[in-house]
């Protein structure tokens, strides 16, 4: 059973590497001319995949830990011995702020939006990353789980392995971290720790181990980073460069706020 989790990963990740090509460019004119150009691209190309193999490296080490800690007995204790100090210290704790806090990075990007913050993309492409994100980490998790069906550390259900919650708060963290990395890192600090709080509170609730977390957040991350791979390809066959005529605005009525979305179609 393993065995095939781990290699539906290999194929995940060798897939996500190779998912979208660079576009070779070459221009009229002379053969040389058109080496150069034809050599340029394919330096671009090896770049590319370059950066990609070491954007997983962080993520498949995070499942990958997951993955060893389903048999590993010293892992286990470590899960246990952590869960006995935290039910021990907090033994009434609950709360439902991981239940919102996992969507707060995502939320933060389109609020930037609303104040006129520019991030990488327009509103329309954000929305379709987050989207494919969300798609891609939900049928992958939901896959694990059914396939491993690990108890939660409550007793109740036996679809802790890997962590819904916490994939969801890392498809959120990364999401804002790709989209305003160029503006400031520390959006992205912001993000990845109101995820990790997100991760901890799954713990402190008593729905996951620790070693649901982690696989949960490779998950996340990956899944963000080969939606913004695969994304420009999706994006040529959809909406072949057609401008986007949407706007989010906040609004404040009644003592309730929130964000509005105006789209006019021609």
């Amino acid at each position: 059973m393993q065995k095939t989790c781990v290699l539906a990963l290999a194929v995940f990740i060798s897939s996500a590497i190779n998912a979208q090509q660079i576009d070779e460019f070459t221009s009229p004119g002379d053969s040389s001319f058109i080496q150069q150009k034809s050599d340029s691209a394919q330096y671009v190309k090896t770049t590319e995949r370059s950066k990609r193999w070491r954007a997983v490296i962080l993520p498949a080490g995070l499942i990958t830990y997951g993955f060893i800690s389903l048999n590993s007995d010293p892992l286990k204790d470590f899960d246990m011995n952590l869960k006995n100090e935290i039910r021990e210290d907090n033994p009434h704790f609950h709360t439902p702020i991981d239940n919102y806090l996992q969507y707060a990075p995502a939320m933060m990007v389109y609020g930037l939006d609303a104040l006129g913050i520019k991030g990488k993309n327009n509103l329309r492409d954000q929305t379709m990353i987050y989207l494919l994100s969300n798609a891609m980490m939900g049928v992958t998790v939901q896959s694990i789980k059914r396939i491993t069906r690990i108890q939660r550390p409550d007793g109740f259900g036996h679809n802790a392995f890997p962590s819904g919650h916490t994939a969801t708060a890392f498809v959120s963290a990364e999401f804002l971290r790709q989209e305003y990395k160029d503006v400031s890192p520390w959006y992205g600090v912001g993000g990845y720790v109101a995820a990790s709080a997100t991760a901890i509170l799954r713990m402190y609730n008593n729905k996951h181990w620790f070693r649901d977390l982690l696989p949960g957040a490779g998950i996340g991350i990956l899944s963000t980073r080969v939606a913004y791979w695969i994304y420009p390809a999706i994006q040529k066959k959809l909406f072949k460069d057609k401008p986007m005529h949407a706007m989010v605005m906040p609004y404040y009525e009644n003592k309730a706020a929130g964000l509005s979305f105006v789209y006019h179609f021609h």
